[in-house]
């Protein structure tokens, strides 16, 4: 019953994906819609996204008592990282893709499909655990992540070191993530009506990136779609390499069992959507983007089910 809950939570996104990609062949959705739904969830709807989420699941006790976990996702994330430029230099990666090869090959759907299935396994009881590794996964997204994407398109060239680069850097989820941290420590409340506010603003991340999505896939020749070396590498790295690198951690950094096994989960995720969305925004190749987020989605079908059989055997 608990893998059936799952798979649902990954159907659902399918779902929306296929609302997007069917409207749009429909002639409701086009590229202008594609444009705008980008700005939109970039600079409008995940911050408020997550000025909902953290500061309604994260007091400053919490948070502090955390703080130790937060180790896991953090270093695990650096050494795919790492990993994934040795790839680069190995398979000659183009230069036009390396950024968001390297994002794929580290980062994970922590929200759109991390939270639902973390959720339907775990119960609510999990929430701040995800929120955890949501927090890690944003950091270093939209620093080392979105350097990288930007520096495929050519709007940076320069050492990440520079001023001017860390400069291009902040954007407006990276800015709410740091506000959201100093108003926890700070126990300070937003109003009730900035915070309803920003949760039904919030809610329209996931079905506006999911429809971005199939906006992109409907201009796409699905039959050139193939599983190529790169793709497979992905995959690889999303579904194996990347919990096995969290699990190995683990045991050298001792944490609650419940926070190990939604680690483990975060971890195993598809491809991040907002690669696909900022990809599009900074003019990068936003297509191979779009396609491995909803191939690593796809291939979700199979690994959720067997790592929830692995739990039944190491927990």
């Amino acid at each position: 019953m608990i893998i059936i809950d799952a798979l649902q939570s990954v159907f659902t996104i399918f779902i929306m994906i296929g609302l997007g990609y069917y409207l749009t062949k429909k002639g409701w959705f086009d590229h202008k819609i594609s444009e705008l739904f980008s700005k939109l969830v970039t600079k409008v709807s995940l911050p408020a996204f997550m000025i909902s989420n953290l500061l309604s699941s994260f007091t400053k006790e919490r948070l502090t008592q955390s703080l130790m976990g937060l180790f896991i996702p953090f270093l695990s994330m650096l050494i795919m990282y790492f990993i994934s430029f040795i790839i680069i230099k190995v398979i000659n990666i183009e230069d036009n893709k390396k950024g968001t090869f390297s994002a794929m090959f580290s980062l994970s759907n922590t929200i759109f499909i991390g939270l639902p299935i973390n959720i339907s396994l775990f119960g609510e009881q999990a929430m701040p655990y995800i929120l955890l590794y949501y927090i890690v996964n944003t950091l270093i997204f939209w620093t080392v992540g979105i350097f990288g994407i930007k520096k495929d398109s050519g709007l940076i060239t320069s050492n990440i070191l520079n001023k001017e680069s860390l400069k291009n850097i902040f954007s407006p989820p990276l800015i709410t993530f740091i506000f959201s941290i100093i108003l926890i420590l700070l126990n300070i409340k937003l109003p009730k009506s900035i915070m309803d506010s920003c949760k039904y603003i919030g809610n329209l991340t996931t079905p506006i990136s999911t429809m971005f999505i199939g906006i992109t896939l409907s201009s796409l020749n699905l039959k050139e779609i193939k599983l190529d070396k790169k793709s497979s590498i992905i995959l690889i790295a999303r579904f194996i390499l990347s919990p096995i690198t969290v699990l190995i951690l683990c045991s050298f950094i001792k944490i609650p069992v419940l926070m190990e096994k939604v680690f483990i989960i975060e971890s195993a995720m598809p491809v991040m959507m907002q690669i696909a969305i900022v990809s599009r925004a900074y003019e990068s190749d936003y297509e191979y983007a779009t396609v491995m987020a909803a191939l690593s989605t796809a291939a979700s079908l199979i690994f959720i089910p067997i790592y929830m059989i692995i739990f039944s055997y190491i927990f």
